[in-house]
């Protein structure tokens, strides 16, 4: 008879990301897995956006690797991620430094959406999910 293993929840908080401005951990752990929530692009330091979508992008993608690194695992864990732009005709710019954050044999599966609108009229949002 084999024995079952029960994977708890895990909280995932750090300071080194913007705190949750809702009802939301900045991620969980759950087993092997970490999903982040969206992360928008504030400098947790400042609390301030940046203001054009590469410079955004940056900050989420930093963000996230905080988070992830917060549950011990880092951008080279990533599985997949999923990204939401208020303009897809920024996707060429997004994508250019989404790519400076990833070896690039081993890109994470991803999707990317354009919304009509994010927190905090942000242009970018991305979260993740990566195993440990």
């Amino acid at each position: 008879m084999s024995e079952m293993v029960r994977a708890e929840k895990q909280m995932i908080s750090t300071e080194s990301a913007p705190a949750a401005i809702g009802p939301y951990a900045q991620g969980i752990g759950f087993g092997s897995l970490v999903f982040t929530s969206g992360q928008l692009p504030i400098n947790p330091a400042t609390g301030k956006m940046p203001a054009t979508v590469v410079e955004q992008t940056r900050q989420c993608l930093t963000n996230v690797k905080k988070v992830l690194e917060a549950a011990g695992s880092g951008m080279d864990k990533v599985i997949k991620t999923m990204v939401f732009l208020k303009d897809m005709g920024t996707f060429a710019e997004m994508n250019g430094v989404y790519a400076s954050f990833f070896d690039p044999g081993e890109v994470p599966a991803r999707s990317a959406v354009e919304v009509a609108r994010l927190p905090k009229d942000a242009l970018v949002e991305i979260e993740a999910v990566a195993h440990r």
